[in-house]
């Protein structure tokens, strides 16, 4: 729609402006439709850059209009700057239509959004394309949630039930049936897939506040939002994003922090940079390969199973660094200082991070990034599930060569090392973005020049 309304504005804004854009377009060497198409094309890039489209669901009309404000007023600065002023055209006419122009995408696009959000509050309020949700929690937040949602079917929310926390009964002065409880925490990934919950709501009691971090662990679905009361602010203070929806204020855990033009921007860096290094360092590569059989018998690449986003499992490529079979007898172990199972080349190759190169194969396979948490073995992952709290929100994004753990910690020895880098994995999943992930690389190499790698 915005593409076409933009689109429409350019027909109309030609009628006012006849002669002078088609003498630009005669001097660009395109014609009229080529020009529209070219130009409306321009401002959905804008949009998407500028996050018009990171929230489609039941958004503020005046928050609406003020995100199209902020939008049109960037895009037509970018063209009042770049705008190709032809030789006998006046500087200051070419320079005010500029103005002229912007108004057009701005009223024309504002005033579509303004339909569309009109049309699904309406929608809403009749009970119709609302979110389907679960409330969790069985006590009197719970209660008073359910019966805010009721009320203001704007809020976008189809209560579908109830969940109970670590047994606790109904309370019978709340007013909640028990045929109205659907089910149990333990069961949470059932019930929403089964259910195809798009919200859900966490109403627990003030004096069960031991109960979030178990919730937040549980309720771990990609396509899932999950909302607070606003009790708890302070507990999840660094993993959320207030929103006001229509009056009844809710706190959003781990919204998705990077926009989509810049997970796009993202993926093609990882592309380019893998095609780039692999093809560069080809030669190098092979001598790397002869010292590793030189060294110590066995396979020049290792190969391992690892756990990559949304718990999908994969197969990791490196640089053999230990000795063959470093873990037939001892099963999955951790690195330590001067470790025994390290050969010599294997030695230099960790200093210098270079046994990491063959990993650029899972980048630009898409299982891994440049820039993530450390992909970890099956075993251990099974078992942080259990021991530290929030540790599978890391798998919300692609893991990494490097990452924001890797050069703000040293190599997991301990559990307690674990428990360290997941708390700085968490912050980059909840902060990821281009200039985290350019900050980290330069670390990186940085690391890799002083050879302080492990």
């Amino acid at each position: 729609m915005d593409f076409l309304i933009v689109l429409a504005s350019w027909f109309i804004f030609h009628l006012f402006f006849t002669e002078t854009i088609n003498m630009h377009l005669r001097h660009l060497g395109v014609d009229f439709v080529t020009g529209g198409v070219v130009i409306s094309a321009y401002w959905v890039v804008v949009f998407v850059v500028s996050g018009l489209y990171k929230k489609l669901y039941l958004v503020s009309r005046l928050d609406e209009f003020f995100k199209v404000l902020k939008s049109t007023i960037i895009g037509a600065l970018i063209l009042y700057f770049l705008w190709d002023f032809g030789e006998n055209a006046s500087f200051t006419v070419d320079r005010s239509i500029i103005f002229f122009y912007w108004m057009f995408v701005f009223s024309i696009t504002a005033l579509n959004r303004f339909i569309i959000r009109t049309v699904q509050r309406v929608y809403a309020q009749h009970g119709k394309g609302l979110h389907r949700t679960i409330i969790i929690g069985t006590g009197y937040n719970a209660k008073v949630a359910y019966d805010d949602l009721m009320r203001n079917k704007t809020l976008g929310m189809e209560v579908l039930g109830y969940i109970q926390v670590n047994g606790k009964l109904v309370d019978p002065e709340s007013g909640i049936l028990e045929e109205e409880v659907i089910g149990h925490l333990e069961n949470i990934t059932e019930i929403i897939e089964d259910r195809q919950i798009q919200d859900v709501l966490v109403a627990v009691e003030p004096d069960r506040k031991e109960d979030l971090i178990d919730v937040i662990s549980k309720v771990d679905h990609p396509d899932v939002t999950l909302k607070l009361l606003p009790d708890f602010y302070q507990l999840v203070s660094g993993l959320n994003k207030t929103n006001q929806i229509f009056g009844m204020p809710l706190i959003e855990i781990s919204p998705e922090p990077m926009p989509l033009w810049e997970q796009g921007v993202k993926r093609l860096i990882d592309v380019v940079f893998s095609l780039l290094v692999l093809t560069m360092t080809l030669p190098f590569l092979g001598i790397i390969a002869l010292l590793i059989k030189l060294d110590s018998p066995g396979a020049i690449i290792y190969k391992q199973k690892r756990v990559g986003r949304g718990s999908r499992p994969f197969t990791i490529y490196k640089f053999r660094t230990m000795y063959e079979g470093a873990e037939s007898e001892t099963g999955p172990t951790w690195a330590t200082e001067n470790d025994p199972r390290v050969t010599k080349t294997g030695y230099w190759l960790r200093k210098m991070r270079l046994d990491e190169i063959p990993q650029l194969w899972n980048v630009l396979r898409g299982s891994m990034s440049l820039v993530g948490p450390r992909p970890e073995r099956p075993h251990f992952v099974d078992q942080f599930k259990i021991q530290i709290p929030l540790y599978t929100r890391r798998l919300r994004v692609r893991p990494g060569i490097t990452g924001w753990a890797q050069v703000k910690w040293k190599y997991d020895s301990s559990l307690d090392d674990v428990k360290e880098k997941t708390k700085y994995d968490l912050f980059y999943v909840e902060n990821t973005s281009l200039k985290m992930d350019l900050k980290i690389l330069i670390i990186t190499l940085i690391t890799m020049v002083k050879g302080k790698g492990q």
